[in-house]
């Protein structure tokens, strides 16, 4: 690798690792740049999987003060997470990209306003709670919530960019309001899909391995700076990066279809 692909991928992956431990997205980041010096796409998606995954452990040591409490969420989610980021790992890997990659931007720009809207909507929810208290409707607020997940792992095991936009949506709707929380319990999420999507990138030969362990040293850097930086910044200033960073993968990705 020349100097300037070195710096270009460092500096990628430690933004990347910064906006995938505030909100998700960091794939944006990597896979455009791994296209720009010559890397196939699906290498270059591959590798930008397995790298930001190896550095998420700065993001989940950051948000190690929550995630005690967070145990029993971790045991209901990470069996759907497992199963969804195999399955999206092997549709990348056995063709069907097209179709999918055209319902990309919509799905990101659904989650983004989502999540914009989620004050409302966790009011108008817990209005319902407050007037029904069935465990019939809690139990099918937590199926929606449950499949939408799986969802999600499909998609984060095909490509990923956004699911963090989306596993944030998906709390918010179960009633998580501390957004440090939700960042804690999504990054150890993101990581489950993203490590077993890797495990079958790796067993398919798909990873170019001196530039994945490049872009894992940047990419350490960057989730461990970003999970502890946010904890600092008030919750709606939070909010608000986030909702920028949804609108800019949005467009981003609707750009890609032109």
């Amino acid at each position: 690798m020349s100097c300037p692909e070195t710096f270009s991928l460092l500096a990628a992956s430690s933004l990347a690792g910064l906006v995938n431990a505030v909100a998700g997205g960091g794939t944006l980041v990597t896979f455009p740049v791994l296209l720009a010096f010559g890397v196939p796409p699906v290498v270059a998606n591959a590798t930008s999987t397995l790298s930001l995954v190896a550095g998420n452990i700065g993001s989940i040591y950051g948000y190690r003060n929550f995630l005690g409490e967070l145990k029993p969420w971790l045991k209901t989610f990470v069996p759907a997470s497992m199963a969804g980021g195999w399955i999206g790992s092997y549709l990348l890997t056995c063709g069907g990209e097209k179709v999918f990659s055209g319902l990309v931007p919509y799905l990101v720009l659904f989650a983004t306003l989502l999540f914009m809207l989620q004050g409302i909507l966790s009011r108008s929810f817990a209005g319902c709670r407050e007037i029904s208290q069935e465990a019939s409707t809690r139990a099918s607020q937590f199926r929606v919530a449950l499949l939408f997940q799986f969802l999600v792992s499909v998609y984060g095991g095909y490509f990923g960019a956004g699911i963090g936009i989306l596993m944030l949506a998906t709390l918010g709707f179960l009633g998580f309001e501390d957004i440090h929380r939700m960042n804690s319990l999504k990054s150890v999420l993101g990581s489950i899909i993203n490590l077993v999507a890797a495990a079958w990138f790796t067993a398919s030969g798909l990873i170019d391995w001196p530039r994945m362990g490049l872009m894992t040293l940047g990419a350490f850097a960057g989730y461990y700076v970003g999970a502890t930086c946010s904890q600092m910044v008030p919750q709606k200033t939070v909010r608000h990066i986030i909702s920028a960073i949804g609108l800019i993968i949005s467009v981003a990705m609707f750009w890609r279809l032109r």
